[in-house]
């Protein structure tokens, strides 16, 4: 399948309906859920070096419809990770604090540290997803002169692009690495992973008559994820849109994705070992080994 990231990055043409959901024609569950195994080892490795390192710092920014696939995708893609070297954030509705700040507030407060990743389950985006579906949420917000959210300013969401790619470029030019993800999966797959969740007693649990409203909007949901990577797939800060109608290929994509990129930052070295160290090492040898 060559190049990864040429392949599933968004650019500037960007349209959805052009990006397939499925590719199992090109590659096998079984083939995906082998190479997987092997790119958690290598990522853990390429972590454990950041850390050390401690001057780069990686963003994860998942985002997909109900049943996507975001939960099990951080499960399997993350595991090698040591726990000190991972997190995982996610957002739901926002609390009374947080609408006491801007909408970027409450993900500032939850950026990776250096060395390590932070992976956003939801992210940023959606504030110009759901609250465009849903524009009277706004008003939660208390923006000033926002009193009638079904008559915005005419550039309204486009002022939101432009603060989000100012944000993510603020970011990466301080050391941070912004990979976003958009999970693609087909409305007829979230058919079937919904009545998995009402048929399998295991799965009960999350399901919520919720779901079924937000997927009756399905077609205005896709017209705003292509209207939001369209206009924030940056080269600093790039969308990749991933086939995800197979959860096990859809999480390969995302690792060979990651690690692609990540071994391209030829500068991510362990330090040496400090001089004043390395010229008494042998005598420190002996003196432990002499216990």
């Amino acid at each position: 399948m060559g190049n990864y990231i040429k392949k599933f990055a968004a650019n500037s043409s960007f349209k959805l309906k052009d990006h397939p959901t499925d590719i199992r024609d090109e590659i096998s569950k079984e083939d995906a859920k082998v190479e997987l195994k092997e790119l958690r080892k290598k990522i853990a490795a390429l972590q454990d070096k950041m850390y050390a390192d401690d001057r780069y710092s990686v963003l994860i920014c998942l985002q997909g419809m109900d049943t996507s696939g975001k939960d099990s995708l951080i499960r399997e893609v993350f595991k090698e990770i040591n726990v000190r070297g991972v997190v995982v954030e996610s957002f739901k509705t926002p609390t009374e604090i947080e609408l006491q700040h801007d909408y970027l507030w409450r993900h500032e407060i939850k950026l990776p540290e250096k060395g390590k990743f932070t992976v956003f389950n939801r992210t940023h985006y959606e504030n110009v997803l759901v609250t465009r579906v849903h524009p009277e949420y706004l008003l939660n917000e208390r923006i000033p002169h926002i009193t009638d959210p079904h008559n915005l300013p005419n550039d309204f969401w486009e002022m939101r692009f432009k603060q989000i790619n100012n944000f993510e470029e603020r970011l990466t030019q301080n050391g941070m690495i912004v990979l976003k993800f958009f999970l693609n999966v087909s409305k007829e797959e979230q058919k079937n992973r919904l009545l998995s969740r009402l048929e399998e007693e295991e799965k009960n649990w999350k399901f919520s008559p919720g779901d079924l409203k937000e997927r009756a909007l399905w077609d205005k949901y896709m017209e705003c994820y292509n209207e939001a990577i369209k206009n924030t797939s940056k080269k600093h800060a790039p969308w990749y849109v991933i086939p995800s109608d197979s959860k096990p290929i859809s999480r390969f994509i995302v690792a060979k994705i990651i690690y692609e990129v990540l071994a391209q930052y030829k500068d991510i070295k362990y330090p040496e070992m400090p001089e004043e160290i390395e010229e008494h090492k042998k005598k420190y040898k002996e003196q432990l080994e002499a216990e």
